[in-house]
């Protein structure tokens, strides 16, 4: 009896969409119907030069090369905006710890000078740490990001036009207050069989999230019917997600995507290169009007009890921070510590 294929993602060639000789109808049919019924695909197409994808992974492996007193000293804990170095164990997913240690990298900007009245979220906007022993991370990384930007955005211009929209239709909130944001990340090797959240369930809270992922697998996505499916490294493909700003954006036509990294076996390491594409931390979603077809088949916003949506984009990315990272907000928020966050830190996982 024959067996059925795993399922796969869709795969877009997002050249077609600028390409005056492919045919635009069908190309949108394709990409609005991978953002519904998945969330997830992976583009090709991109125009992102292969050399700097390869220096930006190669310059990954050497941060995580470095020694110890190396990365601790720009751990995140020094800093009030979540940048910097976090160490595997320390970043929790859903109550868990993830097995996996990163670099969290955001848009190079001075603190403001903030009064009791300001929105909490612009404490968020600072400036990033980069390790004096690796000069050539900060360069590589940032000129890794603008194509990441770039490539985002057009995607974003193409999803706009598939859901009857301007391509135009989302621009305003990404300008260059834009809160984009880069994770170098590393999964070790699992220390044992028991271990295998890399990252927990959890959906992204941006407009789209953009992943450049090296040969070893690992990212699951959650199907409609609730089964997993194995997102296998496609040469030269960036994999896409829709967050949930579009998903209050369209009442749920598109909604955001559960995925999950497993860690990999001992002795093999993963590295991978997620950016998150989120507006200005003061843009409020404002529910387009989508076509009647589309209208009438939109789902309507999650409810879910532990992740509450907000519309204004800079409380939505404060709550991801909030909950993830108890060892600086109890050392830079400690009045916004979050009720799950406080036994971890009462037993000493924070400082």
């Amino acid at each position: 009896m024959a067996t059925s294929a795993p399922p796969t993602l869709p795969v877009i060639d997002i050249s077609r969409f600028g390409d005056p000789t492919a045919n635009r109808a069908d190309f949108l049919a394709e990409l609005r119907h991978a953002a519904r019924e998945i969330g997830f695909f992976q583009v090709v197409g991109h125009g992102v030069d292969r050399e700097l994808r390869a220096r930006a992974l190669a310059v990954s492996r050497r941060f995580f090369a470095l020694p110890e007193a190396d990365r601790l000293a720009i751990e995140n804990v020094n800093s009030p905006q979540f940048r910097g170095y976090t160490r595997t164990g320390t970043e929790y997913t859903r109550g868990g710890p993830d097995w996996r240690e990163q670099l969290d990298i955001g848009p190079e900007r001075a603190a403001l000078t903030l009064g009791p009245d300001d929105p909490a979220y612009l404490r968020l906007i600072g400036p990033n740490q980069w390790p004096a022993a690796l000069p050539e991370l900060r360069e590589t990384v940032l000129a890794w990001q603008e194509e990441a930007l770039r490539v985002g955005r057009e995607v974003l211009r193409a999803l706009a036009a598939a859901l009857g929209q301007d391509s135009g239709y989302f621009d305003e909130w990404f300008d260059a207050e834009a809160a984009v944001h880069v994770k170098v990340v590393h999964y070790p090797g699992r220390p044992s069989a028991d271990v295998d959240q890399g990252v927990g369930a959890h959906k992204d809270y941006g407009y789209l999230a953009l992943l450049q992922q090296d040969d070893v697998g690992g990212l699951q996505v959650r199907a409609r019917d609730g089964s997993w499916i194995d997102v296998a490294p496609l040469p030269d493909a960036f994999v896409f997600n829709i967050g949930e700003m579009l998903e209050i954006a369209t009442r749920g036509y598109l909604r955001a995507t559960q995925h999950r990294v497993i860690a990999p076996p001992p002795g093999v390491d993963r590295y991978s290169l997620p950016f998150f594409l989120g507006p200005r931390l003061d843009a409020v979603v404002e529910p387009l009007t989508l076509p009647p077809e589309l209208a009438a088949v939109a789902d309507g916003i999650t409810e879910d009890p532990d992740n509450p949506l907000h519309p204004t984009y800079g409380e939505n990315a404060l709550t991801g921070w909030l909950r993830s990272h108890p060892r600086v907000v109890a050392r830079w928020w400690p009045d916004h510590l979050p009720p799950e966050a406080t036994g971890r830190v009462a037993a000493g996982e924070a400082e």
